[in-house]
């Protein structure tokens, strides 16, 4: 992970706002003899919202495409998204550690793994002085998620 202690994972999560007339486009930039990505899948996830996959079976990575819901959190974090440089060959356009928080707790209350918790009290411990607390606070309010924030919050003060 960008914004906490990196764990080991063979997967990107990508949010994609793909139209439906762009899909074979798309579908076709990832050559069938290298990746795996199916253009049904993409429609589906599309008319769905949801995600689909693209794998790259000779190196063992997958990258998770996310297609943004109508909800205005996935609006508006495509708006504060910022172009980053984590390397100085490499620059991409992330989330906000608020923002990756944010889908992270939405994950957790949908069934998701405690790795999504952990990965929270890590970028909390890690980028504290960079993370706007109130802009969380008042997501997670509107989201119906105070409880496992105030869990996470208090799980990770010192005694």
């Amino acid at each position: 992970m960008y914004y906490s202690e990196p764990r080991y994972t063979n997967d990107i999560d990508i949010i994609v706002d793909l139209p439906i007339d762009r899909v074979a486009e798309f579908v076709a930039a990832f050559p069938q003899e290298e990746f795996y990505v199916s253009e049904d899948a993409a429609r589906s996830a599309i008319k769905n919202r949801q995600q689909f996959n693209i794998i790259w079976a000779s190196e063992g990575l997958k990258a998770d495409i996310i297609i943004p819901s109508n909800h205005a959190l996935d609006q508006s974090q495509l708006d504060r998204a910022r172009r980053v440089r984590p390397r100085d060959d490499f620059e991409a356009v992330f989330a906000t550690p608020e923002d990756v928080i944010l889908k992270k707790l939405q994950a957790y209350a949908e069934g998701g793994s405690d790795k999504h918790l952990r990965d929270v009290a890590s970028m909390l411990k890690i980028q504290s002085d960079r993370i706007d607390i109130e802009q969380i606070e008042n997501w997670v309010r509107q989201l119906g998620l105070t409880d496992i924030w105030r869990a996470i919050i208090a799980a990770i003060k010192p005694s």
